[in-house]
């Protein structure tokens, strides 16, 4: 089977000594209590409001049985229909989907976007199925979860490991089960079939648009920058691809199997090229030196970008990061040992949930085309992705100014703010819930 193009390289890097599920809940009982809100709001937040876990026997090419572990997490619906990825990975598991659903609720809260967040897994590596095989994985998954989601339920995604092509064999077969075509169930999905343009592109350009942002607030000049990345799938090639062309140059790309370095500066276009059909790696790309992920995260850089998976930025790696930006585009890289080491440097750290909220961005255009069956000019899109992004931006960066306080923390304060006026409205808090902040919610 060829390697899938869409993150491939958020593979084998990560490490499990932390749970992002701990993490998030912590992240979220300090900015409830920062905020002075009930902790009535907290456990509201702090458990998805529906996990559902899927058997998917699926027969292999070879006669026999092979029973793989299927997930969706559904955090909160209270804006809208959930919305999230779903992953293909061994690692995979059911705190993991929890923590991403959350991630994705105040990612869409922070963009101003009527979604709240949900996630999908299975438990496999793709790379050791067929072709074949990852089709019947992929049709077998989604007829299983098929009664938790559509387009007013949940809407799923790619991520990890999965493509437009998955996106295509799963809403085949759900319009399927369903008798009539429902474009709107799935987004990510190919243009031919009621994609967006501008989808696969748009976590990549979303995190350039941050990175943009905070060169200004440091009055950093991007065409005089250095940077390097940890992952050269979907997300980190398109990174890659928009900071190339902002002048930014881009020393070194580490990915599952190595990584490349270059200290005059990477051929991007050329690499670009050279992983483009899925059949090669970026740290097979000869035209660079070989460098080791640990190296490449101590390297005297402007802007650093971990674009893999969980836990890259720990109290090992981060103690040697010299770059003043930190841009998170894969969610959950920074452990909170890490976090405090990258504070002590005075690092500056756009968050996950907002630096990657590019993709659910565009997911919800596609969506809103999708029911409009009128679909935007690529432009359109990119304009309106970056009018989403700048204002999430601005909204993170008043309240890190306003509380005096790390970036993370002010982007979990907006997002809970924008869910708490939400419960407020449908009545699921009450007054009294409010009232220590009642000024903050204005």
């Amino acid at each position: 089977m060829e390697k899938q193009n869409q993150d491939k390289a958020e593979s084998d890097i990560t490490t499990h000594d932390h749970n992002p599920y701990d993490i998030v809940k912590g992240l979220i009982r300090e900015s409830v209590e920062t905020l002075g809100l009930d902790d009535n709001v907290y456990h509201v937040l702090k458990k998805p409001l529906r996990v559902l876990e899927v058997s998917l026997p699926i027969r292999m090419d070879d006669g026999t049985i092979q029973n793989f572990t299927g997930i969706r997490s559904q955090h909160i619906d209270i804006l809208g229909p959930t919305k999230g990825g779903i992953r293909f990975h061994p690692n995979v598991n059911v705190d993991e989907v929890k923590a991403l659903s959350i991630w994705m609720s105040l990612k869409t809260a922070i963009v101003d976007i009527p979604f709240g967040g949900g996630k999908g897994g299975v438990i496999v590596d793709p790379e050791k199925l067929s072709v074949q095989e990852l089709e019947t994985l992929s049709r077998t998954y989604i007829r299983k979860i098929t009664p938790i989601i559509g387009p007013q339920k949940d809407i799923p995604a790619p991520d990890v490991n999965t493509s437009p092509e998955v996106m295509g064999w799963m809403i085949d077969e759900f319009d399927q089960l369903r008798g009539y075509n429902i474009p709107g169930m799935i987004t990510g999905k190919p243009v031919i079939i009621g994609g967006s343009l501008g989808r696969l592109e748009a976590t990549g350009r979303g995190v350039v648009f941050t990175i943009r942002e905070a060169a200004k607030v440091l009055d950093l000049d991007l065409s005089k920058s250095t940077a390097a990345l940890q992952g050269f799938g979907n997300v980190g090639s398109m990174t890659a691809k928009f900071l190339h062309e902002l002048g930014v140059k881009i020393v070194a790309v580490t990915d599952a199997r190595g990584g490349i370095y270059n200290e005059e500066g990477i051929d991007i276009p050329a690499l670009l090229e050279f992983v483009k059909d899925g059949s090669n790696y970026a740290s097979d790309f000869s035209n660079a030196e070989s460098i080791t992920n640990e190296k490449m995260f101590g390297l005297p850089i402007d802007i650093l970008i971990p674009a893999a998976i969980e836990n890259q930025v720990t109290k090992k790696t981060a103690k040697n990061i010299q770059a003043k930006i930190l841009a998170e585009a894969a969610n959950g890289p920074t452990t909170p040992d890490g976090d405090k080491i990258l504070e002590e440097k005075g690092v500056f750290v756009i968050p996950d949930i907002l630096c990657n909220a590019g993709g659910v961005t565009v997911s919800y255009f596609e969506w809103v085309q999708n029911t409009m069956n009128y679909y935007w000019k690529e432009k359109e899109v990119n304009q309106k992705l970056e009018e989403h992004m700048l204002f999430g931006f601005e909204k993170v960066l008043e309240m890190k100014n306003d509380k005096k306080c790390r970036m993370r923390d002010a982007a979990y304060m907006v997002g809970i703010n924008h869910l708490v006026k939400a419960m407020e409205a449908r009545g699921w808090i009450k007054d009294s819930d409010m009232e220590a902040n009642h000024n903050d919610m204005k």
